[in-house]
């Protein structure tokens, strides 16, 4: 038991640290005339398209036994899948009318929606370590994005997008955890990604967005890869072995990635706050680790 939840807990950072290079990648993209759509567009298609060939190889090489998969399986990995679309759509507008920090700030309110989740589903009020985990995590993010020493505005429209980022990716994480946790990661994250595609792809259609094919490569590619392979396959390997509410904390990770991510990619400054931000993060997911490794010693 110790040692799967410790596996899960480094799967689940590995998920978050790949999400947490996305903005880096996007704003590149934005600078290169590309939009929201057109980025999230090549990326879950892209996506998509690679997870099913993952699929198809394990199957071939016999190392995916084969697998009763009921259609109300698939059809909830579907819908739930579009969480993963509409997180992308949400965040990536956000992005469009308020700073990428305070971005990241918005969407890591799912930090503490998730543990009220998985309090209400257990029926039960999260652990004080669990809570100060989470304090020490949301201070830290302030820290971390420079929001506290920088004049503040925001844009409503942004932070109404970023809110609903929060609340989408906060699905995505729920869904990890709890839906058809019996069938192979590669499958789930397959079906959870054709229901992002479709999600997305309704809405480039509904709006009647023209779409740059040159996207495709190579932004689609490395969106793809950092912003819809690895991190859902990651998540539905490691989610179940954990909780939500420490799935949650653990995918804050994403934030001190982001961070460095912007520092080397794009020149962007780190103080000393923001130091001590991405260190106060770092320090809630030790805490939350040894706190099960003592649980379960």
């Amino acid at each position: 038991m110790k040692n799967a939840a410790l596996k899960g807990g480094i799967l689940v950072g590995i998920a978050a640290a790949s999400y947490g290079m996305l903005t880096t990648f996007v704003k590149m993209a934005y600078k290169e005339g590309y939009n929201t759509y057109e980025v999230t567009l090549a990326q879950l298609f892209l996506g998509f398209t690679g997870m099913l060939l993952i699929s198809l190889f394990l199957k071939t090489r016999k190392t995916q036994t084969k697998e009763k998969i009921l259609v109300k399986d698939r059809t909830q990995l579907i819908i739930a899948g579009s969480s993963l679309g509409l997180t992308s759509i949400f965040y990536y507008l956000a992005v469009q009318y308020i700073s990428v920090s305070i971005g990241i700030v918005l969407l890591m309110q799912s930090v503490w929606i998730s543990v009220v989740v998985d309090a209400l589903i257990d029926k039960k009020f999260p652990s004080v370590k669990k809570t100060i985990a989470v304090v020490a995590v949301l201070t830290g993010t302030l820290l971390a994005t420079n929001v506290l020493f920088e004049e503040f505005k925001v844009d409503y429209r942004g932070l109404g997008f970023g809110m609903l980022a929060a609340l989408s990716y906060t699905a995505t994480i729920f869904t990890s955890n709890k839906i058809a946790p019996h069938l192979h990661a590669v499958t789930r994250s397959t079906y959870m990604l054709l229901g992002g595609f479709i999600i997305v792809g309704l809405i480039v259609a509904f709006k009647q967005q023209p779409i740059d094919l040159s996207v495709f490569f190579p932004w689609g590619i490395i969106l793809a890869l950092f912003g819809t392979i690895l991190p859902p396959l990651f998540m539905t390997l490691g989610m179940p072995k954990i909780n939500m509410g420490t799935g949650a904390i653990i995918t804050a990770v994403e934030l001190p990635v982001a961070v460095f991510m912007a520092f080397f990619l794009l020149g962007e400054r780190i103080n000393n706050y923001q130091w001590l931000g991405i260190i106060l993060i770092l320090l809630a997911i030790v805490f939350m680790n040894l706190k099960k490794k003592k649980a379960t010693h």
